[in-house]
């Protein structure tokens, strides 16, 4: 485990720019599923929009990107780690079937192992990286500026 202090970004709806230290409202994630906490944000800004690309589509509400500080001191580092390829796969494909997602094994190991989250790499962009914070409290993560709108940096899909 590794200690983490940074400032990460994170892209959310408009309407919800004071809620940017909050965790996901989903039930279900990459790595967290109903009942767990998860707050789900990238290194760079050019990471977390490559992290939603998957999701944007035409007529969607606008969004924001906001600057958080996160400051942990038992993160698992994923990037590099025979796990790399199991926590970057499509973890959508075997929920639609009904099995658990894979990626839930390896958080759920981190958070038996006390992690306060997890780093790993990008799926389609391996030399970006994204973060998953487990523990969401003030004392690990808080705004670091002002929310700004974004606007995807790619052509987007119809709805």
């Amino acid at each position: 485990m590794i200690s983490f202090d940074g400032t990460v970004w994170r892209i959310l709806s408009a309407d919800r720019a004071d809620d940017a230290c909050k965790p996901a409202r989903h039930p279900e994630g990459r790595f967290h599923y109903s009942g767990q906490v998860a707050l789900y944000a990238s290194l760079s800004a050019e990471g977390a929009a490559v992290a939603l690309r998957r999701y944007v589509r035409a007529g969607d509400p606008s969004r924001v990107i906001v600057p958080l500080e996160i400051m942990t001191e038992a993160m698992d580092d994923l990037r590099g780690t025979p796990d790399q390829a199991a926590a970057s796969v499509v973890w959508q494909d075997g929920r639609a079937s009904g099995a658990p997602s894979p990626t839930w094994r390896l958080s759920d190991r981190s958070r038996a192992r006390g992690a306060q989250g997890l780093l790993y790499a990008s799926r389609s962009r391996p030399d970006l990286s994204h973060l998953v914070l487990f523990e969401v409290s003030s004392a690990t993560v808080r705004q670091a500026g002002p929310a700004q709108p974004w606007h995807p940096p790619y052509p987007i899909p119809s709805a």
